[in-house]
């Protein structure tokens, strides 16, 4: 039998576990502007049947994008993977341009939030902070010209075939990691 991989519209959400249901839509809510849509609560898991009782909540992102959340009370206490560092797992947000970068930075440390960047990134620019469920957070907007764009869509193949090799950086690119004086 022949098979075919899917055709894919976009993400329909992502979902992360929160501490409390009620406070991660305040937050999202006031810092990130995000619009609270949709809420499943049961007390079986549907999937599973499992009896493990649930809140699951939504919040619109933008652009069709939802971003949800689980609150589990009778499992063990948040935590995340203590073998990955604290900046891998994120989760990024675009924003139009650099503008609008610097007044959420502004925004975001106005409500208290420790806020970490601007970044350079060669092609985008970002700044990263924490939700109250310790879920690291990056705010992003794009630099990079088309060239600049089409030249690391080239070599995406060379790099990631020299990293499966030496497990060292390729630096093919190596304007990406020098910020331009301004």
């Amino acid at each position: 039998m022949t098979t075919s991989a899917p055709s894919l519209k976009r993400i329909h959400h992502v979902a992360y576990r929160c501490k409390d249901a009620k406070e991660t839509v305040e937050w999202y809510s006031r810092v990130l502007g995000m619009e609270y849509t949709t809420a499943f609560a049961e007390d079986k898991v549907p999937s599973t049947g499992e009896d493990d009782p649930y809140m699951h909540i939504f919040l619109d992102a933008g652009g069709g994008n939802v971003l949800a959340f689980f609150e589990l009370p009778n499992q063990p206490e948040l935590d995340r993977d203590r073998n990955t560092p604290a900046w891998v797992q994120h989760l990024a947000f675009e924003v139009a341009d650099l503008d609008a970068l610097l007044a959420a930075k502004a925004h975001v440390e106005a409500q208290g939030i420790e806020v970490l960047g601007p970044t350079y990134h060669g092609i985008f620019k970002s700044i990263y902070f924490f939700d109250p469920n310790g879920h690291r957070l990056e705010l992003a907007c794009n630099i990079g010209t088309p060239e600049q764009y089409a030249e690391l869509r080239e070599l995406a193949p060379v790099m990631l075939e020299e990293w499966s090799r030496t497990k060292r950086a390729p630096r093919h690119a190596a304007w990406l990691h020098t910020e331009p004086a301004e």
